[in-house]
């Protein structure tokens, strides 16, 4: 294992605790949490508003911080990852190459009154997959093509090819009510089967949800009232949990650690990564020197000090994780090398040219800052770089425009199914939502791919993919961050590997 690879979350929490700040909760304080029933009210800071509230529509992590405490899904994880049972009884059952029945559980129903059945989630099903509805969730539902009542509780559903992931899909599929998801209003006014329900959104400030009294299951809410505050700036985020204003902030910074009354934090699931936008064309990015140049005169060992505090790995080429099924382990970082970009640029004829860079402030960790230095990284190797900085709703509409591709947009992209479907379908091959590429060789071994049940074929599409985009540099990577939140002394919680904030799952029982 090289150096630069997190080893595992103990890595990052010795770290921390090194710093002197990391606070795990105590045996007193899981015992005082656990007697503490659903009361009091925190308030959580999170780094932009939700775009929607439509669990279903937007790929947008504040929106996911909000709406999964309200809806819920077919197969839940455990805080380790972990598939579980959710809203299913049991796990999927594939009953032929591509059919997979589905038996739900009995007695749910949605907080206005509808009952969580097959109906339920035939809708939900093919509610997302519409291609009118034009959900930016495409890539987590992939091979998914429609489903079918069989009874009451359950439901068939069909993929386009057979699809040995698809448990994993369905944990991230959100089940919502027909009759209230086709009422006006749906998207600011959610309602769901999870253990918080909505009370008011005021655009601009907060959102507050309140305790489900008769949520289905465990744990049940400890906390009664939450509010989330819209909170892009960290320094700011920081100063409020400082003040005694929020109780849990998230993308703490670095720096910031020591300050913290308590820092938390697990190995990440994000890969900061700049799309460059390989399409054929005049733009400066679609001569392959140029986009090899962008990578060696980037110093991603110093982003990952600099910036992250060490809480940071150099990518290997990919924005995979080591842990995900179709990562591969042969593939090695660009090095950093000034003089052989410079070389690179002067051979492309493009010194001197403006690359368009498109981005956002305040969603994930250290954004804004990222896209400055690698602004400035490639500025020195004789390139005229436009930073252009949009809201978060504006950024989203950017970053899935397939028609107007900038030459170089940021993402921090995660992949909550664990799985190198959701990340290559979505970003490398062609056709996917916010790819910038024409290459059909990655179109056709990563469609192979998604319906490959052969594990050692599967994985080797994947390898063949994950290569081909290094060597044709389709993106500028960077490093894998590790998550760090902030939380008052009183606050009781534990992060997930996948990034979710489940609100049951957090108590008032700190000093």
């Amino acid at each position: 294992m090289r150096r630069h690879r997190f080893a595992a979350l103990s890595v990052v929490a010795a770290a921390l605790l090194a710093a002197g700040a990391l606070s795990a909760a105590s045996a007193a304080d899981r015992t005082r949490a656990s007697a503490t029933a659903a009361a009091g009210s925190i308030t959580l800071a999170i780094g932009s508003e939700p775009t929607t509230l439509d669990p279903q529509l937007k790929d947008d992590g504040g929106e996911r911080a909000v709406t999964r405490n309200i809806y819920e899904t077919l197969m839940a994880r455990t805080r380790t990852g972990k598939l579980v049972p959710g809203l299913a009884a049991a796990a999927p059952k594939q009953i032929r190459p591509k059919v997979w029945r589905v038996v739900l559980r009995t007695g749910i129903t949605f907080t206005n009154g509808e009952p969580l059945n097959a109906d339920a989630v035939v809708y939900s099903i093919k509610r997302i997959i519409n291609k009118k509805f034009n959900s930016e969730q495409v890539s987590f539902v992939g091979t998914i093509s429609g489903a079918k009542k069989v009874n009451a509780r359950t439901v068939d559903i069909t993929t386009t090819a057979p699809d040995p992931i698809l448990p994993s899909r369905i944990y991230w599929l959100t089940i919502v009510p027909p009759k209230a998801a086709q009422a006006a209003g749906f998207a600011e006014k959610p309602v769901g089967t999870g253990p918080y329900t909505f009370v008011e959104w005021r655009k601009g400030d907060h959102i507050t949800l309140k305790a489900n009294p008769r949520y289905w299951g465990t744990p049940k809410p400890r906390i009664q009232t939450v509010t989330y505050k819209f909170v892009p700036e960290g320094g700011t985020r920081l100063a409020g949990l400082l003040a005694g204003d929020f109780d849990l902030i998230t993308n703490l910074l670095p720096e910031d650690v020591k300050r913290a009354p308590k820092a938390v934090s697990a190995v990440g699931l994000e890969h900061p990564v700049v799309i460059l936008n390989a399409k054929q064309g005049s733009q400066v990015t679609s001569d392959p020197r140029v986009r090899q140049a962008l990578n060696l005169a980037v110093d991603k060992n110093g982003i990952a000090k600099a910036l992250f505090g060490g809480f940071a790995r150099v990518d290997d080429a990919q924005f995979l994780s080591p842990s995900w099924t179709g990562y591969n382990p042969t593939l090695r970082p660009f090095a950093y090398d000034v003089n052989r970009a410079k070389q690179l640029i002067d051979a492309a004829g493009a010194s001197g040219k403006t690359i368009n860079f498109v981005g956002e402030s305040g969603r994930w960790l250290k954004d804004k800052e990222t896209i400055e230095a690698v602004a400035s990284f490639w500025r020195a190797i004789g390139l005229k770089v436009n930073v252009q900085i949009f809201d978060f709703g504006e950024y989203l509409n950017r970053l899935f425009d397939k028609a107007n591709r900038p030459d170089a947009i940021y993402l921090t992209s995660s992949n909550e199914l664990l799985d190198a479907d959701r990340s290559l379908s979505a970003y490398y091959a062609p056709s996917g939502i916010g790819a910038s590429n024409d290459d059909q060789a990655l179109e056709k071994w990563i469609t192979q791919a998604r319906s490959e049940a052969n594990t050692k074929k599967r994985d080797a599409l994947y390898r063949q993919a994950t290569k081909r985009a290094r060597d044709q540099a389709y993106f500028t990577f960077l490093v894998n961050i590790a998550d760090l939140y902030g939380t008052s002394k009183r606050l009781v919680w534990q992060p997930r590997q996948d990034s979710l904030l489940f609100l049951n799952t957090m108590a008032l029982g700190g000093a």
